[in-house]
């Protein structure tokens, strides 16, 4: 079921004449907790995780295209719960794409914001802008 979105990831990521995509050193991702309304930023480097309520998310791998370096993120993160033995999400998120490659949770949302990129605004938007 994960296979679909991941692999349109990957033939984005792989199409000839588009932008290279470039790996970042982290991502900026956002934590919906939908039962108390509380978003949460998370400003992850690369094999971080961070723990909301129930929810640990680690930051696999974040790119982005180096000609839109604030405008895309592609980030592979792992979200365990801890009611759950196995990851309740493996894969490939899309910051410009949240819904096609999301978390189903009845609780949490989780959508990447963007990659941290050498020489951009490390500001992060407003948790309660709804991204």
């Amino acid at each position: 079921m994960r296979a679909g979105p991941a692999l349109l990831v990957l033939l984005v990521l792989a199409q000839p004449g588009w932008a290279e995509i470039v790996p970042a050193k982290g991502a900026l991702l956002r934590v919906l907790d939908k039962m108390s309304g509380t978003a949460t930023n998370f400003d992850l480097a690369v094999g971080q995780a961070q723990t909301a309520g129930r929810l640990t998310v680690q930051l696999d791998e974040c790119r982005y295209p180096s000609d839109l370096p604030n405008g895309e993120a592609y980030a592979h993160l792992t979200i365990r719960d801890s009611d759950l033995a196995a990851p309740a999400f493996k894969g490939w998120m899309v910051a410009s794409s949240p819904a096609l490659s999301a978390l189903d949770n009845p609780r949490y949302d989780v959508w990447v914001l963007r990659c941290d990129v050498p020489g951009s605004a490390t500001t992060a938007p407003a948790a309660g802008s709804g991204g």
